[in-house]
């Protein structure tokens, strides 16, 4: 292993994953094999557990991850999934200790309706986000897609809001991020939930 990361950890890890993925997987919010999660073992070097590739993330096993560094490239053998890099460059940028990568319906359906970022106001829910709930406007970065996780990074750099802890990928879904795997799960949940709302009816 690297950074002093055991085996053992990396099965922790690993089961935390793949407890958090079937939950996601149950508000069909993983369907089929997409979506990713991971979470930072060592911050130096940056070192990640990533659920690997083509699995089904409601079936996941604590084997089923793989160790990446700060690039995405996996450090021990094994394929990760091919958005490592990105999860990788999110906890570099924003030091946040876990990445979810989920492909729900709201997501993708509010980055067609509003290209240049979702506003939220007004709504209780902005607590879970950190942010007060009246008197002021968050707005939910959109981002164009791209196959080039570089590219992608690069994108979501320039477009990151500080006030808010995701960003939706145009046609793709949402990355969203926090301290560890729990508060990533509920800024998940908050934002899902406000991204439903804008796109009920009125």
């Amino acid at each position: 292993m690297s950074a002093d990361i055991t085996a053992l950890d990396l099965e922790e890890a690993g089961a935390h994953l793949a407890a958090e993925s079937a939950r996601f997987a149950s508000f069909g919010w993983m369907r089929g094999t997409s979506g990713n999660l991971s979470v930072v073992l060592s911050r130096d070097p940056l070192r990640l557990a990533v659920t690997a590739s083509g699995h089904d993330k409601g079936e996941l096993t604590p084997a089923d991850v793989v160790l990446v560094d700060g690039k995405g490239a996996a450090v021990n053998g094994g394929r990760p999934s091919a958005e490592a890099e990105l999860h990788a460059r999110v906890a570099a940028l924003t030091g946040a200790g876990a990445v979810v990568h989920v492909h729900t319906v709201a997501s993708v359906a509010m980055g067609r309706r509003e290209p240049g970022g979702i506003v939220f106001r007004d709504l209780e829910m902005l607590k879970g986000v950190g942010q007060p709930a009246h008197d002021v406007e968050v707005t939910l970065p959109v981002i164009a897609n791209s196959q080039d996780m570089t590219v992608l990074g690069d994108r979501l750099e320039a477009a990151r809001n500080p006030r808010m802890p995701a960003v939706v990928v145009a046609g793709h879904g949402l990355y969203v991020w926090g301290a560890d795997p729990r508060q990533a799960r509920h800024h998940t949940e908050v934002v899902e939930w406000l991204l439903e709302l804008e796109l009920s009816p009125r």
